[in-house]
């Protein structure tokens, strides 16, 4: 995402942490579109996924975000997401080989249905909150991803921490 509309991004979460401090709001910096989360591996096979992305074609994804959603229940939200107005089928479409490759490694196959999103907050509560109204999202101007990046990531406190193990470009 162009840097311009992720500080625009990031103008609008500062926003809504102010009216929902309920919820441990993404930094800016952490902003991502999750293809395939892969959950705790040894570094040697993340490699090995990478590896094999890295010898295919993997083609680039016009973007577009769309409007809020959540995953939980209606009254007990535990993640608030941002969705896609344009891309998502060519973003699935990059999920399902990036899961191909997990399961060819040795994972098991994603069993949820891809739904592309970037995690905007979680609840700081396990049983989920109540989402209050929020503002309206800022009408951001579709952009090409152009690279694929394999992150580790750490929870804390605070909220997750990530580091770069790789980045693939798409063509």
């Amino acid at each position: 995402m162009p840097d311009p509309q992720r500080e625009e991004l990031a103008r609008f979460i500062a926003t809504c942490a102010q009216v929902a401090p309920n919820f441990r709001w993404t930094p800016g910096e952490n902003l991502h579109l999750t293809l395939r989360f892969i959950g705790s591996v040894e570094r040697v096979l993340a490699e090995t996924i990478a590896d094999a992305l890295a010898d295919q074609p993997l083609a680039s994804v016009q973007l577009q975000l769309g409007g809020i959603g959540t995953f939980g229940r209606p009254r007990a939200a535990r993640v608030v997401w941002l969705g896609l107005n344009a891309g998502a089928e060519a973003a699935g479409a990059l999920a399902a080989q990036v899961d191909a490759e997990c399961v060819r490694a040795g994972l098991s196959r994603e069993e949820r249905a891809f739904q592309a999103h970037m995690t905007l907050a979680r609840a700081r509560s396990r049983d989920g909150s109540r989402l209050p109204e929020l503002a309206a999202t800022p009408r951001l101007d579709p952009w090409l991803a152009a690279e694929l990046v394999l992150y580790s990531s750490r929870l804390t406190k605070t909220g997750a921490v990530y580091e770069t193990l790789r980045t693939l470009p798409l063509r």
